[in-house]
């Protein structure tokens, strides 16, 4: 039935849409604002779409959005679901699969996160060089199903070499001094106690959060390129002296969303 759903939801949508895109980009808690520089856009609710799992976390509008960024054709996640909301991977990641049926050939990740590097402060852009999967879970499990991708994908470049120097290319050109690091996917929704973020250290992580490593999987898998963007909204636990709160995480990041909107805007312009 998974097959089927996707086809239901992906044919419903074109049916309210006038083009369909090549770039998905899905937007972090606060990060909503990118489709405010979208035009000729058409929103459609999550609520709307058959299957489509519904948001429920505050910073996440919950409307797949289309909309042109240049002559560029995209279609905008406002809003994204999490594992820790009591969703399964597959519902986590249905939207990815959708976004692929739709036509969706590449795929741009943002998320709001905190700094596990010394040299991060929050505001910091970083773009995604790689992943470690801390949630003891994965999007594929289950039986595979060969219409989809392959049984066993290759993550040896889950986000997109081409995709990241085109990316560090757009934010030289606007001044932007985007760091690079590791993402940590950690299930929440409790924040890291300080004895985690010190072992996700070790483990080479220069960031964590509780997102985006499931849509990247589901990605790769289903042949998409990725590119991942992290917004650095704190400092995590034990390296920051103030306690964490997702009120503190949504301001920084609405503070942070106009460079990640600019950045994120060139590089779909000049695509």
């Amino acid at each position: 039935m998974f097959y089927e759903n996707i086809i239901e939801s992906s044919d419903f949508i074109r049916g309210k849409i006038t083009e369909t895109p090549k770039i998905g980009v899905v937007l972090g808690s606060g990060l909503g604002a990118l489709v405010d520089v979208m035009e000729d856009k058409e929103v459609i609710p999550y609520s709307e779409i058959p299957h489509f799992p519904q948001s429920h976390v505050e910073g996440h509008a919950g409307n797949l959005v289309f909309g042109n960024i240049g002559s560029q054709r995209i279609a905008a996640m406002q809003g994204r679901f999490h594992y820790y909301e009591g969703f399964a991977m597959k519902e986590v990641t249905y939207p990815i699969y959708v976004m692929k049926q739709l036509g969706v050939e590449y795929l741009i990740v943002t998320n709001a996160c905190g700094g596990i590097n010394k040299d991060f402060k929050p505001g910091d852009l970083m773009l995604i060089t790689d992943y470690i999967n801390f949630s003891a879970n994965n999007s594929l499990i289950g039986i595979n199903d060969e219409r989809l991708g392959s049984r066993f994908p290759d993550m040896t470049e889950a986000f997109n070499k081409e995709l990241m120097a085109k990316a560090e290319t757009v934010a030289s050109k606007l001044g932007i001094d985007c760091k690079h690091g590791v993402y940590n996917f950690y299930p929440g929704p409790c924040f890291e106690t300080a004895a985690e973020i010190r072992a996700f250290a070790v483990l080479g992580a220069d960031a964590v959060g509780m997102s985006t490593v499931p849509e990247t999987i589901a990605a790769n898998y289903l042949g998409m390129k990725v590119l991942g963007i992290s917004c650095i909204t704190n400092m995590a636990t034990g390296i920051s002296k103030v306690k964490h709160s997702h009120e503190e995480v949504l301001k920084t990041a609405n503070m942070a969303s106009e460079n990640l909107c600019k950045w994120v805007k060139e590089l779909i312009a000049n695509w």
